[in-house]
């Protein structure tokens, strides 16, 4: 994906168009997966993933993020999916993720998963589902 629309914003995955102080002032103070996640290591996760912005077009001002680990060829980790609270309600979220699902279309993965606490409507609605198995995963916690 370059870019695409929903509504008065831009989807795109141009790294130039990053806001990283926005992002991590974002998911450190309002997300509860990220709650005191230092500016070092957001810049340091925006490094290494790809990123997805939505832009409102008026001012250009950054209205959501999320971003993708991935190798392109098999699997993505979706995470950090996060809309400004001046622009929800409008579907913003769902058309981010939807983009995101769709930049991955074409190259076949096999799966992209991720987690999430309360919004598993917005990604079900998407075509994200319950592992089958969740027994066969597993997790090294580090923190």
């Amino acid at each position: 994906m370059s870019e695409t629309t929903h509504g008065r914003y831009t989807l795109s995955t141009d790294p130039d168009r990053l806001d990283p102080a926005r992002v991590h002032h974002w998911l450190s103070t309002d997300a509860y997966w990220a709650l005191g996640r230092s500016r070092a290591k957001q810049d340091a996760a925006i490094a290494g993933s790809l990123n997805f912005g939505a832009y409102d077009t008026r001012t250009g001002e950054m209205a959501a993020y999320a971003r993708a680990i991935t190798d392109h060829a098999t699997f993505a980790w979706l995470c950090d999916v996060y809309v400004d609270r001046a622009a929800r309600g409008e579907g913003l979220g769902t058309a981010l993720v939807a983009a995101v699902r769709d930049h991955f279309a074409p190259l076949g993965l096999r799966r992209i998963l991720l987690a999430t606490e309360d919004a598993h409507g917005v990604y079900e609605k998407l075509g994200f589902e319950p592992l089958h198995t969740p027994g066969n995963w597993l997790v090294l916690p580090l923190e």
